[in-house]
């Protein structure tokens, strides 16, 4: 995995339910962090579980 200081970021759409949207928001604001690095450290756990590919 690239070191996450070094990675170049790039954007991408994803269609949710507005429900997890406003509470993944909500979740940001609670950690004080932003939308993109909630989410960032959310898929960089899924990926990394044993078992992923």
């Amino acid at each position: 995995m690239l070191d996450d200081a070094k990675a170049k970021k790039v954007q991408f759409n994803v269609y949710l339910p507005a429900s997890l949207v406003t509470q993944i928001k909500h979740r940001a604001i609670d950690e004080q962090t932003s939308l993109s690095s909630l989410v960032e450290r959310i898929m960089n756990d899924y990926v990394s579980q044993e078992g992923t590919s």
